[in-house]
């Protein structure tokens, strides 16, 4: 298979193409667990096998650390690829694709050194909210914290876990601007304890569990300031921060979701017999389609476009502006917004079919749990119309806050 042309700035090592080949292969085995995978709570380890040959940690890292260095854009269609056969197998592809780019990204040549040696295999999961604290010591620091929703925690090798410094009181150090430091601290998955509690709605299969930690060693290479983190190597695209990488996943989870709901109830439609067969008759079926399909095909062609002009950007050698991070928020929750849109229709349209055990259930639930996670969050969407709309033209992005500069 030819290669597609490629900027300097991307690796030549890995053709994404073939990667979507090989989705489509294991594909329909995705789905013929993913009733398995929901029961388990997590990826079952039929699943998780067909997945590890991605090795979706490594797409974003760059070819000198053993990644694919691979362009945003063609990482979206790889998550959208996974997620249209498999929500849940879809999501933990896409946290450890995006939490590998941040370690890949913002640690040290020490550190990722030993994390991405030849040879090694590691994968990478935790959660960014600072739930922890880190007690300096000699050599690094001890972790000791709890927190939620470590989705794919089981089948990782490191956590990704942010925390705050103790400031020799047991309160959280600050700058000397007086900010609260915050940082991402790396620790082997068998350090921590993992305590379950993931009984949910939706995106069942995915292992989000709590997880804890007991004055657990971090060494002083591995952790980094979440919040202003410095990118360490390809620092025009890595100028995101941790939030525009974050962000790569997200999008194309909706972007799967919202496909495979509309391809399903298509289908459903299409069928000869009973209601599906009335609902195939229909005008307002069909035109109700047209409308849904017109609406995700809009905001899949913006975030598309968002994405081509960040790679555009980091080709021409250009740090990222706060209008770029404000795009890459719009058009993640667009596409949120239009998934939960085509779910919903394509719910009310199935009938009783949509009740049962199926893709079209497991679709909707999976949806409507992706669509409240924070990082679609009204007040982030409404920071970046505010910024769009000129009214905080003098801001900048800092986490998920669009905050005055300094």
């Amino acid at each position: 298979m030819n290669k597609p042309m490629k900027h300097g700035y991307w690796g030549n090592t890995v053709d994404y193409r073939e990667i979507l080949a090989k989705i489509a292969e294991i594909g329909p085995q995705l789905e013929a667990n993913a009733p398995a995978d929901e029961a388990a709570g997590e990826l079952t380890p039929e699943s998780f096998e067909l997945l590890r040959p991605l090795r979706m940690s490594h797409l974003l890292a760059t070819e000198k650390l053993g990644g694919a260095q691979m362009r945003p854009t063609e990482v979206l269609q790889l998550i959208e690829a996974i997620t249209t056969w498999s929500g849940s197998a879809g999501w933990v592809s896409m946290v450890h694709c995006c939490i590998g780019a941040m370690s890949a990204a913002f640690l040290p040549d020490s550190a990722v050194d030993r994390l991405f040696a030849p040879g090694t295999e590691n994968r990478f999961s935790g959660q960014g909210a600072p739930l922890g604290m880190l007690k300096p010591t000699e050599g690094g620091y001890t972790l000791t914290g709890k927190w939620s929703y470590g989705s794919g925690f089981s089948h990782a090798t490191w956590s990704h876990s942010a925390c705050f410094v103790d400031d020799g009181t047991g309160k959280p150090a600050k700058d000397e601007a007086g900010n609260v430091i915050v940082m991402c601290a790396h620790a082997p998955i068998p350090e921590h304890k993992q305590l379950g509690n993931w009984d949910v709605l939706g995106l069942k299969g995915t292992g989000s569990i709590d997880y804890a930690a007991e004055d657990v060693f971090i060494a002083e290479d591995l952790v980094f300031p979440i919040l202003t983190a410095p990118p360490q190597r390809l620092k025009e695209l890595f100028s995101l921060g941790i939030v525009g990488l974050a962000a790569i996943g997200h999008t194309g989870w909706a972007m799967g979701a919202g496909r495979r709901m509309l391809d399903e109830i298509a289908k459903f439609a299409r069928s000869k017999s009973g209601r599906a067969g009335l609902l195939g008759e229909s005008e307002k079926f069909w035109y109700d389609y047209g409308r849904a399909e017109a609406s995700y095909r809009a905001a899949r062609a913006l975030v598309m476009e968002v994405w081509g002009e960040i790679e555009a950007t980091a080709e021409a050698g250009t740090m990222m502006t706060t209008r770029q991070v404000s795009l890459v928020h719009l058009a993640k929750a667009q596409i949120h917004e239009v998934g939960v849109e085509v779910c919903n229709f394509a719910y009310r349209a199935s009938g009783g079919a949509g009740l049962r055990a199926g893709v079209i259930q497991r679709t909707f639930r999976d949806m409507m749990v992706a669509a409240n996670h924070f990082t679609i969050a009204p007040s982030i969407v409404t920071s970046a119309g505010r910024e769009i709309g000129g009214q905080w033209t003098d801001r900048t992005w800092q986490f998920y806050d669009l905050i005055e500069k300094k």
